[in-house]
């Protein structure tokens, strides 16, 4: 496995070039890095060139409290995991969001189409753009949602909170309410316990 795997990084290597960053094997799988101005380019490459057809997974990474903060890149990824057919391999691609700010990122919907809804849910969960992306809305929370939850600097509480008001006959929201409360163990002991 060890060897299709070499042979696997070599291809990407020669394949990518200059738009490869980093190619590293680690816990048998294969992860390269590339630049987020030619991801397009380079997934395009994958896929026709390499025989990675499918894009099986997309997902937003956020870095900022990595190994205690001492991550020397960018604050957001976005990691992608292909899947050749023909080949029976797999590659994991990463790269990175140049602003921390405003993270901005190619769209990768013209190479694979299933990323359609992957790339809607990194905007939703971590505030990603996809630039380029036909339909880049909301899917997992509301519309009227403040924020984007899986980022690590989202409160855990929330900001609001939305309850079913009977009166108005509607769901309502309001700031987040939480009540301190005491939580004292109870002991509950058999009749005979101990002797």
């Amino acid at each position: 496995m060890a060897s299709s795997l070499d042979a696997l990084k070599a291809r990407v290597e020669s394949l990518l070039g200059d738009h490869l960053e980093s190619a590293t094997i680690d816990r048998g799988e294969l992860t390269i890095v590339c630049s987020a101005s030619s991801i397009a380019v380079s997934c395009q490459l994958l896929r026709d060139q390499a025989g990675f057809d499918q894009c099986i997974d997309l997902c937003g990474m956020d870095y900022s409290t990595y190994r205690d903060g001492l991550h020397d890149r960018p604050r957001f990824a976005v990691v992608l995991h292909l899947m050749s057919v023909q080949n029976n391999q797999r590659l994991r691609v990463r790269f990175f969001a140049p602003d921390d700010d405003f993270p901005v990122v190619p769209s990768l919907i013209d190479v694979w189409a299933s990323v359609n809804w992957y790339e809607r849910e990194a905007f939703d969960m971590y505030g990603i753009v996809f630039e380029g992306h036909p339909d880049l809305r909301r899917i997992l929370t509301d519309y009227g949602f403040v924020g984007h939850p899986f980022r690590k600097d989202f409160p855990v509480s929330g900001h609001v909170e939305m309850r079913y008001d009977p009166t108005e006959g509607r769901v309502i929201y309001q700031p987040v309410t939480i009540e301190p409360r005491e939580i004292t163990p109870r002991i509950i002991r058999e009749e005979n316990y101990g002797g």
